[in-house]
């Protein structure tokens, strides 16, 4: 099978190291902060180019720490878009706040600048763009809008750690910024893990306090706070895969390259993801999404079978938009965000990891044709 990443390809490279690592950690007996944890925080704050960096427990609760470093709660609206992981919408609920969704542009599916004055109201305090696929989003045209409307700038980087907006890393260029190391992630932990930068001061102050409890001194309590720190374990791995990550990157964007070069030319009823979303970015593609048309409209399922069968995974990200949530349907109704909408029926990635061989590719792309022309065959019948 033919994983849509697989990770144990990456882990026999790195293996030696990685245990080495790891027995210190054990031999040590400093499983929470300590010097592994700052290491790691001062290198990768250098390697994005923030004066502020601090491992959490996860993707998610770096979202909830920056929501809640930023003051933001009950009352409050935050605009994000309709199609992203669940993880997006979910903290700025979990803060009380009320999560208001736009639509995404197509192609690199972030979000669309153009809806922003549409969803602003007097209760609007920040936007949340979530930089989808490793796509930097049109942070230019986000900020300015922000600036003019006072409004607080979170960025979402869960699969962008490396992207680039106009030569800054992604995560550096609003108020406050947010990573995962979920394993699969372009830097992926043993577990989960995530981060959170910044370069400003009181919300770094108030980072590194909510994430102890709510305390700058042991046992002396602040504010409420959580248990959310990145453990020295999950931080070793993590420093001992940084230095790798821009090769990672790299070989992610040939590989996006190298399919676009055999899918150009077959004139498949596929939109291709593009292998920039703007001019001066530089993409690092954790997924690549393909979006059916025509023919193959609603059978995405059908393909992922068909693709399986062959020995291919495939995923949908994401099969449901977050207007269409249990949580959040009530507010809005199906047609709201059509290119959400049509994005979540209708996409499907197919595997792309720094160690997938062409070979592989070239396999995925004939398994591909096969099937797309099996359904197509059928439809037109």
């Amino acid at each position: 099978m033919i994983r849509i990443t697989d990770l144990t390809r990456q882990y026999a490279q790195l293996a030696d190291e990685i245990q080495t690592e790891i027995a210190a950690v054990c031999a040590s007996g400093l499983f929470i902060k300590g010097p592994v944890l700052s290491d790691f925080e001062r290198q990768i704050a250098d390697y994005l180019g923030t004066p502020f960096a601090l491992g959490v427990n996860s993707g998610t609760d770096a979202l909830v720490l920056a929501l809640r470093a930023a003051d933001i709660g009950p009352g409050d609206e935050v605009i994000t878009t309709a199609m992203t992981f669940i993880a997006t919408a979910e903290a700025v609920s979990l803060t009380g706040a009320t999560p208001v969704f736009v639509d995404i542009e197509p192609g690199a599916e972030c979000l669309k600048t153009d809806a922003l004055a549409k969803a602003l109201s007097p209760r609007t305090r920040a936007i949340l763009p979530v930089h989808l696929h490793g796509y930097p989003c049109d942070m230019q045209a986000i900020l300015d809008f922000a600036r003019a409307h006072q409004l607080l700038v979170i960025e979402d980087c869960a699969q962008s750690i490396g992207a680039l907006y106009q030569g800054k890393a992604t995560g550096t260029l609003g108020d406050i910024g947010c990573f995962s190391f979920f394993p699969t992630k372009n830097l992926g932990a043993f577990g989960d893990g995530g981060l959170v930068v910044t370069a400003n001061p009181r919300y770094q102050q108030r980072l590194r306090c909510l994430r102890e409890h709510g305390s700058e001194i042991k046992n002396i309590q602040q504010m409420l706070g959580f248990n959310s720190r990145l453990d020295a374990i999950q931080a070793a791995v993590l420093r001992v895969k940084l230095p790798y990550l821009e090769q990672w990157n790299k070989a992610r964007r040939e590989r996006a390259a190298y399919y676009e070069q055999l899918l150009a030319p077959l004139g498949l009823p596929l939109r291709r993801p593009p292998l920039e979303a703007r001019a001066n970015t530089y993409s690092v593609f954790h997924h690549y999404p393909l979006r059916l048309q025509g023919a193959l409209q609603g059978q995405r399922d059908k393909l992922q079978a068909l693709m399986h069968d062959q020995g291919i995974e495939c995923l949908s990200y994401y099969p449901q938009a977050m207007h269409t949530q249990t949580l959040y349907r009530e507010r809005y109704q199906q047609g709201d965000f059509p290119e959400a909408e049509d994005c979540a029926a209708n996409s499907l990635a197919l595997p792309l990891f720094p160690e997938l061989s062409a070979q592989e590719q070239v396999y995925i792309v004939e398994q591909l044709v096969m099937a797309t022309t099996a359904i197509t065959d059928v439809c037109g019948q």
